[in-house]
Formats: C-alpha cells, sequence, structure tokens
C-alpha cells in the first residue's frame, strides 16, 4: 500500500508462553547497554502468516523491510509498494535522536530482512542496536549527500542529520531505497523500479511548488526560526534564513544563551513568526513569544509524520504543510 506506513505493534500480543519467559533476558540486556546479547533466529515466535506462506510454496513470502523512523517508512513504501512489508521501529510522535529500543525492537528487528536508517548521527543507539542484531543487513539512506555541518553548540563541527527535510536531497534517499530493493529482492526490480520513477516525479513537483510559494516572499523576510536547526538543508535550497534554539533534539531545554540569541535576532529583523516541531516542548519558543511580541505560528514537523487522519500523514504532506505553515505565519 504506497503513502501508508504498516506499523506492527502487535507483536506483543502474538508472543506465546515460552517467548514471555525470553522477555525479561531480553530486558536485562537492555539495562546492561544491549552489549553482547544477540537475538538468534530459534528464539523467535513463530508467525502464523509466514507459517501458512511456507505450507503453501505458490504464495510468495514478502520481505520485511524496518526503517529507524515513520518518516523513512513511507519513503520505503512508496518505493516497495505492494511487493514489499515496510514498518517503522519507532511509533508517530516518537522523538528519535535519543530513542531507546526495547526487547521488543530487537525482536522485531532480528525478524526483518533489512533495516534502513538515516545516518549523519541521527539514530545515536543505531550502532549499539545493530551490535546486538545476527545477520540483518542495514543500509544508510544518507549515503552520498554532502552534509551541512553544524556550526555551534555541542554538535560544532557534526553533520546535520535532518537532510530529509530538502526534497531535492529526498530524491537520494528514494535512489538509494530502490537500489537495496533491488539487491534484496531483485525478482521484483521492475516494481521497485517504476515506484521509484513515479514517486521521484512527485518529489519533484512538490520542489517546484514550494519553490513557488516561497518566491514571492520577499528575500529579507525568508527567515525560518525553529526549536531544532532541523531546516538547514531546506534553507539552502530555498534562499531562507534559518534561526534555531539548538541544533539538535538532545537537549531538555534551551539555555538562557540560545533563548537570548533568539530572542534578539527576531527583535533585530521584526520577524512576525516563530515556530516549533511536533516532537519537542514549545516551552522555550513560548517564552521567545513573550520577549518578543512575535507569533507562534504552530509546530513543523520533522521527525514523525502524523497518524493516516492527521495533519502529514505522508512525507510529501509533510512538506507541504511545513511550507504552507512557514508562509502563513511570515504573512502575518
Amino acid at each position: 500500500m504506497k503513502g501508508k506506513i504498516r506499523q506492527n505493534f502487535s507483536l506483543c500480543d502474538r508472543l506465546s508462553k515460552k517467548a514471555l519467559f525470553f522477555l525479561p533476558i531480553m530486558a536485562l540486556c537492555l539495562l546492561t547497554g544491549i552489549t553482547g546479547c544477540e537475538v538468534s533466529p530459534s528464539n523467535q515466535v513463530p508467525n502464523n502468516d509466514q507459517n501458512s506462506t511456507s505450507q503453501n510454496p505458490q504464495i510468495k513470502e514478502k520481505k520485511v523491510i524496518l526503517t529507524t523512523f515513520t518518516v523513512l517508512a513511507d519513503l520505503a513504501q512508496n518505493v516497495a509498494g505492494e511487493a514489499a512489508q515496510v514498518e517503522s521501529l519507532t511509533k508517530i510522535g516518537s522523538e528519535i535522536h535519543g530513542y531507546e529500543p526495547t526487547p521488543s525492537d530487537l525482536i522485531r528487528a532480528q525478524k526483518a530482512d533489512l533495516i534502513l536508517d538515516n545516518g549523519f548521527g541521527l539514530e545515536k543507539w543505531a550502532e549499539r542496536f545493530y551490535n546486538n542484531l545476527k545477520n540483518v543487513p542495514h543500509i544508510t539512506l544518507s549515503e552520498g549527500i554532502t552534509p551541512i555541518n553544524i556550526t555551534e553548540d555541542n554538535y560544532k563541527g557534526k553533520p546535520n542529520p535532518h537532510a530529509w527535510m530538502s526534497p531535492r536531497l529526498a530524491l537520494i534517499y528514494v535512489e538509494n531505497i530502490r537500489k537495496a530493493l533491488i539487491n534484496l529482492d531483485p525478482i521484483n526490480q521492475e516494481i521497485y523500479n517504476n515506484n521509484a520513477r513515479i514517486y521521484s516525479d512527485k518529489i519533484k513537483a512538490i520542489d517546484q511548488e514550494l519553490k513557488t510559494i516561497i518566491s514571492v516572499i520577499p528575500p529579507e523576510k525568508r527567515y525560518i526560526v525553529s526549536c531544532e536547526g532541523a531546516f538547514s538543508y531546506l534553507a539552502k535550497d530555498y534562499g531562507l534564513k534559518e534561526v534555531y534554539l539548538w541544533s539538535v533534539n538532545a537537549e531538555k531545554q534551551a539555555t538562557p544563551k540560545q533563548v537570548q540569541r533568539v530572542i534578539d535576532t527576531v527583535k533585530n529583523n521584526q520577524i512576525p513568526t516563530v515556530f516549533c516541531e511536533s516532537t519537542v516542548s514549545d516551552e522555550a519558543q513560548k517564552q521567545v513569544v513573550k520577549e518578543t511580541g512575535a507569533n507562534f505560528g504552530g509546530v513543523f514537523y520533522v521527525d514523525s509524520l502524523s497518524k493516516e487522519d492527521g495533519k502529514v500523514p505522508t512525507y510529501l504532506d509533510l512538506l507541504k504543510y511545513n511550507i504552507e505553515t512557514l508562509v502563513n505565519g511570515l504573512n502575518q
């Protein structure tokens, strides 16, 4: 099913008594840094669908693709189509940077055929997580992208991980997904090639649409003020000036210095509206509003999509919603 994320959060409901015995062991591994713990396929609970497939060889079993967060899952599902099953490891609304994998995450990952991650230091937990998996390949989708390095705070000199926020760079993600799926499942390469082409055309159309929308904003007013510095790639593409409280969602709250820096920038440039992101608290940005008289324009979506009936159920919706929210705020 294109453009939709199928998350399998009912796994624990299907665990047998034998598997329930296994979970405390995994929890102990997690508490100790999940170092040296491996999930063996022999410890997995049989999947009823897989069993029926093996009993009927005429039914082709779909490959299971696991991604580290929901945005990547939507990208991958659009390329996979009906030929593969795509799931997000993290739930909708999860804060991805400091995510703590659970024992059930390890079980799900061990049952996957391939894991797709973002890289650029986004999933700080990924390396430790992968070390505890056995024979499950993983692909980094930002491969081939020249990073924009962070210039301040504790992450100075490290790559900004939010490359998917640029539609132009998202095309590289799609291409990397296409190659990975064909390598994993060559029998369906025609499907993957066709889906990738169609989806890339949609992203290109969004790119042109966003370019047109932003072009009506006077250059001196093209500021995007957010909590996290997640818009560096997008700002570069469309000639925006980026202002943020912190560079990466890791701090529990902004420091007084960070808040004052944004307050001064908003005042000096008469920026009418500021924003935050859907996965973090907006309290610090509300302080900026109070001190400057600027409007609070709502939230951007960056690290997570919304539910299917929400504002940004797909990646393409995310791009359009964020830009429309920005333009509406700057026109206040």
